[in-house]
């Protein structure tokens, strides 16, 4: 059994479920890629940039001012670690705009929206549930 939630599907395992062998086939790595199993920092210290914890950042039309902000970020020493990098990461946050499809931004005036939109919904549903429990 399954149902949505907005954007997440929630399933319901059954005790036979969880009986049953499962079936998936586990691919094999490719023993030709050293980095897939490092993690984000390789042991020497350098940034994996094959890491799939990145999911794609590294490789895409922003690719380059990803990794220019990133690195920047990992081998700051400033005492606010970063705080150096300001024109690294507003290049990538440029160039991220430019690709609204690829790279979607959290749009702080569409949420104000919204919540002002259902703030206004709530009274009159409120008002209109007192006019009809008070006619009865």
């Amino acid at each position: 059994v399954s149902y949505m939630v907005g954007k997440d599907r929630i399933i319901f395992a059954t005790k036979e479920d969880h009986e049953t062998p499962s079936s998936a086939e586990l691919v094999a790595d490719d023993p030709d890629d050293p980095y897939e199993e490092q993690g984000l920092i390789l042991p020497n210290g350098d940034i994996n940039w094959n890491c799939p914890c990145l999911g794609g950042m590294a490789s895409g039309p922003c690719g380059e001012q990803f990794k220019s902000a990133f690195s920047c970020f990992h081998y700051s020493t400033e005492e606010i670690k970063g705080s150096d990098c300001v024109d690294q990461f507003r290049a990538m946050q440029e160039c991220m705009q430019k690709y609204p499809d690829l790279y979607p931004q959290e749009d702080e005036n569409e949420e104000k929206e919204k919540t002002s939109k259902d703030l206004e919904a709530t009274p009159m549903e409120a008002s209109a549930a007192k006019e009809e429990t008070g006619s009865s």
